[in-house]
């Protein structure tokens, strides 16, 4: 496994920061959230996942290179 470089991490934390909410399009994984979950990113971690509060309850991360989804509402930056 490779993780992303500094600047990478760095990239991804601007791109999604905490309190954009994004929809679930597709996810490979058994404990996915049903197709279509709104859920609001908490962070991005270390190894460039993005941490996400799922509305179903769930708390799995998406991986940027695997995962599909949209951003359905920027944060609000103050």
């Amino acid at each position: 496994m490779r993780f992303p470089s500094r600047e990478q991490i760095e990239r991804l934390r601007r791109k999604y920061p905490a309190g954009t909410i994004v929809e679930l399009i597709s996810m490979e994984d058994a404990q996915s959230p049903p197709l279509g979950t709104l859920g609001r990113i908490q962070g991005v971690d270390d190894a460039g996942s993005i941490l996400v509060s799922w509305q179903s309850g769930s708390s799995l991360s998406l991986i940027p290179e695997a995962d599909d989804f949209r951003i359905v509402k920027e944060a609000h930056h103050e």
